[in-house]
């Protein structure tokens, strides 16, 4: 099955656009919503050797329906090892063992830098934000991250108001200066418009495809950055039959993923 179908949603389609970053034996650090949907597309298409790990420290967890949160009970019948956060955050991410952490954030940045601490001055801010988790350690030490966004100037930003996990901070070179582990870092976000990846040279996020509905000039305009965009900009493709396939019948008979879309990911 290899055709495009008319009926999905933009969640979906935003699941999708993070299935296909994922690779073949990848080790994958997900959470829920669309992380899990993401990983778990790729290891039901082109990724079945993917091996998933949640932050709690389950590893290649098998639920049979999606979990809530990462310390679901679900996720522990026939996963591979049960462990706690110190095997994730200790012997995984930083034995340099993780290839794909997924997250998001209350702010991103042009260098994909992620703010979950405060909104305005830490100091006194206009909202405090629940912190790190294990964010830090994933956007750190992972070889490669990726981002989920909404595309607005309430959630992207030229300059984060704090960083609490590094993306490429404030330009090439920086993060190998604070000592973080070579060739790592943030490698796309996902928005609710399009995907952008990141300059080799500059280390900012251009656009790299804009979703069906969307056009270039719209997602330019709501980038609170002066948003460059690829010499070769085109609509991102739509989900596989296979994929929705995986998704639909396996993954997410409910369409619980869909929840989204009263979120704002429309």
């Amino acid at each position: 099955m290899t055709g495009h179908p008319n009926d999905y949603s933009k969640p979906e389609l935003m699941a999708c656009c993070g299935a296909r970053e994922i690779e073949d034996y990848n080790i994958v650090i997900v959470g829920t919503g669309f992380p899990t949907m993401s990983a778990n597309i790729a290891r039901y298409t082109h990724a079945p050797n993917a091996k998933l790990m949640q932050e709690s420290g389950v590893y290649d967890a098998q639920p049979l329906r999606p979990a809530l949160s990462v310390g679901d009970p679900c996720l522990n019948p026939g996963a591979a090892m049960i462990g706690g956060l110190v095997d994730v955050m200790g012997m995984f991410l930083q034995g340099g063992w993780v290839d794909v952490g997924f997250l998001a954030g209350s702010q991103v940045d042009k260098y994909g830098n992620i703010n979950t601490t405060a909104i305005g001055n830490y100091e006194n801010p206009k909202s405090r934000l629940p912190g790190s988790g294990g964010a830090n350690p994933i956007g750190s030490l992972a070889k490669k991250v990726l981002i989920i966004s909404l595309h607005d100037t309430r959630h992207l930003a030229e300059r984060v108001d704090f960083i609490t996990t590094p993306g490429y901070i404030d330009g090439p070179g920086t993060r190998e200066k604070l000592g973080l582990p070579p060739n790592t870092g943030p490698k796309v976000i996902i928005t609710n418009k399009g995907v952008l990846r990141f300059s080799e040279t500059t280390k900012t996020a251009y656009l790299d495809t804009y979703h069906p509905g969307s056009s270039v000039d719209e997602i330019v305009k709501l980038t609170p950055w002066k948003l460059d965009v690829s010499d070769d900009v085109h609509e991102t493709e739509p989900p596989r039959a296979e994929e929705l396939k995986a998704l639909r019948e396996i993954l997410d008979p409910f369409r619980m993923i869909n929840i989204y879309e009263k979120r704002g990911y429309v």
